[in-house]
Protein backbone atom coordinates (compact mmCIF):
# COMPACT_ATOMS: atom_id res chain seq x y z
CA UNK A 1 0.00 0.00 0.00
CA UNK A 2 1.52 3.29 -1.09
CA UNK A 3 2.32 5.84 1.76
CA UNK A 4 0.09 8.45 2.36
CA UNK A 5 0.76 12.13 3.22
CA UNK A 6 -0.34 12.16 6.08
CA UNK A 7 0.86 10.42 9.69
CA UNK A 8 -0.59 9.64 13.00
CA UNK A 9 -3.08 12.72 14.28
CA UNK A 10 -1.46 14.97 16.83
CA UNK A 11 -3.85 15.80 19.60
CA UNK A 12 -3.35 19.83 19.97
CA UNK A 13 -6.11 22.47 21.01
CA UNK A 14 -7.82 23.40 18.69
CA UNK A 15 -10.19 26.52 17.02
CA UNK A 16 -13.55 25.87 16.21
CA UNK A 17 -14.21 26.33 12.29
CA UNK A 18 -17.20 25.63 10.03
CA UNK A 19 -16.57 24.30 6.88
CA UNK A 20 -19.13 22.91 4.01
CA UNK A 21 -17.39 20.52 1.63
CA UNK A 22 -19.01 18.63 -1.82
CA UNK A 23 -20.29 15.74 -1.09
CA UNK A 24 -17.46 14.01 -3.52
CA UNK A 25 -14.77 16.08 -1.67
CA UNK A 26 -16.12 14.63 2.06
CA UNK A 27 -16.63 10.96 0.30
CA UNK A 28 -12.85 11.08 -0.40
CA UNK A 29 -11.96 12.50 3.05
CA UNK A 30 -13.61 9.48 4.24
CA UNK A 31 -12.13 7.03 2.35
CA UNK A 32 -8.87 9.09 2.78
CA UNK A 33 -9.84 8.41 6.58
CA UNK A 34 -10.18 5.02 6.27
CA UNK A 35 -6.88 3.79 4.50
CA UNK A 36 -5.03 6.39 6.91
CA UNK A 37 -6.60 3.95 9.70
CA UNK A 38 -5.79 1.14 8.53
CA UNK A 39 -2.03 2.24 7.66
CA UNK A 40 -1.25 4.02 11.51
CA UNK A 41 -3.72 1.14 13.37
CA UNK A 42 -5.27 4.26 14.84
CA UNK A 43 -8.79 4.14 13.68
CA UNK A 44 -10.01 7.85 12.58
CA UNK A 45 -13.59 7.84 13.72
CA UNK A 46 -14.12 10.97 12.70
CA UNK A 47 -12.98 12.20 8.70
CA UNK A 48 -13.56 16.12 10.04
CA UNK A 49 -10.09 15.58 12.12
CA UNK A 50 -8.11 15.39 8.57
CA UNK A 51 -8.89 18.77 7.67
CA UNK A 52 -6.46 20.13 10.13
CA UNK A 53 -3.81 18.14 9.33
CA UNK A 54 -4.15 18.41 5.90
CA UNK A 55 -4.44 22.30 5.82
CA UNK A 56 -0.98 22.24 7.50
CA UNK A 57 0.60 19.88 5.64
CA UNK A 58 -0.12 21.88 2.72
CA UNK A 59 1.04 24.94 3.67
CA UNK A 60 4.08 23.74 4.87
CA UNK A 61 4.84 22.36 1.70
CA UNK A 62 3.44 25.50 -0.10
CA UNK A 63 7.13 27.14 -1.64
CA UNK A 64 5.54 30.09 -2.65
CA UNK A 65 3.63 30.49 0.38
CA UNK A 66 7.08 30.42 2.17
CA UNK A 67 8.73 32.77 0.02
CA UNK A 68 5.87 35.62 0.08
CA UNK A 69 5.79 35.06 3.97
CA UNK A 70 9.04 35.80 4.14
CA UNK A 71 8.85 39.02 2.54
CA UNK A 72 6.50 40.07 5.38
CA UNK A 73 6.41 41.94 8.44
CA UNK A 74 7.06 39.26 10.94
CA UNK A 75 7.38 36.55 8.20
Amino acid sequence: MPALKLGALVDEKSVKVTVELPASLHRDLVAYAEILGEQTGQPINDAAKLVAPMIARFIATDRGFAKARKGRPGG
